[in-house]
């Protein structure tokens, strides 16, 4: 009678073993498009993404670099101080979106060209994503907009 308990017992442990690897590879292969990994110019030049790869890119928006093309096209060009990448969006920019002005963009890299999907512009006059603000500090070309 107890060989018989005990059989059960192992039984269940492995289904629930089982059970909880198939679950999380699950959740793995679902999460796996969700996760957008956010680099700066000077990474992306240094060291390209895979072609496929959907990736944020944050930075300054360079002075003179807007062109409105034909219909919602748009180009431009984002830098961090370091490494410009020249972007293409079709659609339609946030309103907060200028020369000089932070912004951080979803997309691919497709022959040199960032292909962004979707564009986020600066919040505020002082408001900069995190992680472009981190990367221009790193490129030393940060200013502190309250000036401490």
């Amino acid at each position: 009678m107890k060989s018989l308990k005990k059989q059960r017992r192992v039984q269940v442990v492995v289904v629930a073993a089982l059970a909880l690897a198939l679950a999380t590879g699950l959740i793995g292969y679902a999460m796996r498009d969700g996760i957008n990994f956010f680099r700066a110019p000077s990474q992306i030049v240094a060291e390209p993404p895979a072609p496929g790869e959907v990736f944020r890119i944050g930075g300054l928006v360079e002075a003179g670099s807007i062109q409105r093309g034909q219909g919602e096209t748009i180009r431009f060009v984002v830098t961090d101080g370091g490494a410009s990448v020249p972007v293409t969006f079709s659609g339609v920019l946030p309103d907060l979106f200028a020369e000089n002005q932070g912004m951080v963009g979803t997309g691919r890299y497709v022959n040199g060209v960032f292909q962004a999907s979707e564009i986020l512009a600066k919040h505020d006059e002082t408001y900069m994503p995190s992680e472009v603000v981190d990367a221009l500090k790193e490129q030393g070309v940060y200013k502190d907009p309250n000036g401490s």
